[in-house]
């Protein structure tokens, strides 16, 4: 049996972030979470490019520019989106979800989503840097992983 598996290692890789500053008190916490493993990682400073989007709904928008713009060997989405009185985060994360995971398979660039979808506020907190570790830190090494994966593969 032949296994291909992905090294974590980021040296001279490339990566763009789009981050969501709607609830910017987690999605700073995403933003460092991700840019510090990639750094440990061995990627330089400088290969990270960070685009700022007003909203989570706005994120697929810019992922998928840097997807297809070839600079980038992966590209992370960081947002929080936190349920409120009304569906409508239930609505968005759905169709963030899917936008993403679509402009992965058209592109064949790995994207990877550090997207905190939360009942409560107590919930964002823990999966921006608390308890349940880090969003951010999780889709940085989740894309590391996936470019060697990929660059391995037939």
């Amino acid at each position: 049996m032949k296994e291909i598996i992905g090294e974590l290692d980021a040296k001279g890789l490339s990566f763009g972030i789009v981050v969501s500053r709607f609830n910017s008190f987690f999605t700073e916490q995403l933003l460092l979470g991700a840019t510090d493993c990639l750094v440990r990682h061995g990627c330089i400073g400088d290969d990270i490019t960070v685009a700022r989007v007003p909203g989570a709904a706005e994120i697929p928008m810019a992922v998928k520019r840097m997807a297809l713009c070839g600079k980038f060997n992966a590209v992370l989405a960081l947002g929080c989106v936190i349920q409120g009185a009304t569906p409508h985060a239930e609505l968005i994360n759905t169709q963030v979800s899917r936008a993403l995971s679509s402009i992965a398979l058209d592109t064949g660039v790995p994207v990877l989503s550090g997207l905190v979808s939360a009942n409560n506020l107590d919930q964002a907190v823990e999966r921006s840097g608390t308890k349940a570790g880090n969003k951010g830190w999780d889709a940085a090494i989740a894309a590391i992983e996936m470019v060697s994966l990929l660059s391995r593969l037939p």
